[in-house]
């Protein structure tokens, strides 16, 4: 056995080249982890959703709109209802009527979604059938 510790001819050309053997293993690693994850993360219920619709709002004397404000205050037309045990039982009142009427929401933009969930549970309690939700129409496109 011998050991050569000088320095020898071969020894003058240095290898320039990069080792990327340990890059070629760590991007494997990845791909199979991306493989594997991926369709699980992709995953969903297929459901259909609905679709967007604008229909013209057809006012009628008997339709009732009731407005929630930013504050979450509420309002019977431009009456303030004082609360929501007084919200449902005019709700009720209205609810016997034959035809019954619709009862149309309007939420300002800036409301709290619980304000107006709590006129539709209002009205669901009541035993209204058809409510509605006033929207602006989305701006068109020019």
């Amino acid at each position: 056995m011998g050991m050569n510790l000088g320095a020898s001819d071969t020894d003058e050309d240095v290898i320039s080249s990069i080792n990327t053997t340990p890059l070629v293993d760590v991007m494997l690693v990845l791909l199979i982890i991306f493989l594997i994850t991926i369709p699980v993360a992709i995953q969903a219920v297929p459901v259909q959703l609905p679709k967007e619709t604008n229909q013209p709002t057809q006012t009628k004397p008997e339709n009732i709109v009731i407005a929630v404000d930013r504050d979450g205050d509420v309002y019977w037309g431009l009456q303030k209802v004082k609360g929501s045990t007084d919200l449902l039982n005019r709700l009720k009142e209205v609810a016997v009527m034959k035809p019954q009427p619709e009862v149309h929401v309007r939420g300002d933009s800036e409301a709290r979604y619980d304000s107006v969930g709590r006129v539709v549970f209002a009205c669901q309690r009541a035993g209204i059938v058809k409510v509605g939700f006033i929207t602006e129409p989305p701006p068109r496109g020019g």
